[in-house]
């Protein structure tokens, strides 16, 4: 499931390819984003216009976790090539081999952290 998502994210979010979101979302997807609607069409017409802004975005994951019909993705998310970024976790519910719920949490990512380790 951790490639499915990987696929997902590189096809339809860093190509842009929203013509695929079939074979990856749910037509009713339940979507836990505070600043979209439900449903597979609305997502796909948020990713367009987001990407006509925006057209050097980028998700780099960089790790995946599955759990039952959960996975797990930590990206570093960058509006434009050179971007410091932002920290994503997204979390996406299969079944029927499709994404039928998603929830995500973001972080800037800091110019320093106390640690030295990066956020993402």
């Amino acid at each position: 499931m951790s490639e499915f998502i990987r696929d997902y994210i590189e096809t339809v979010w860093n190509q842009g390819r929203t013509e695929e979101s079939g074979r990856f979302l749910a037509d009713d997807l339940v979507q836990h984003n505070p600043h979209l609607p439900d449903g597979r069409k609305p997502l796909a017409e948020f990713i367009d216009g987001l990407r006509r802004r925006l057209p050097g975005l980028r998700f780099d994951v960089r790790r995946t976790a599955a759990e039952g019909d959960l996975v797990f993705a930590h990206s570093l998310f960058t509006a434009e090539p050179g971007a410091r970024g932002t920290a994503v976790v997204d979390v996406f519910r299969i079944a029927g081999g499709l994404i039928v719920e998603h929830w995500d949490v973001r972080e800037d990512v800091p110019e320093t952290t106390a640690s030295g380790n990066p956020v993402a």
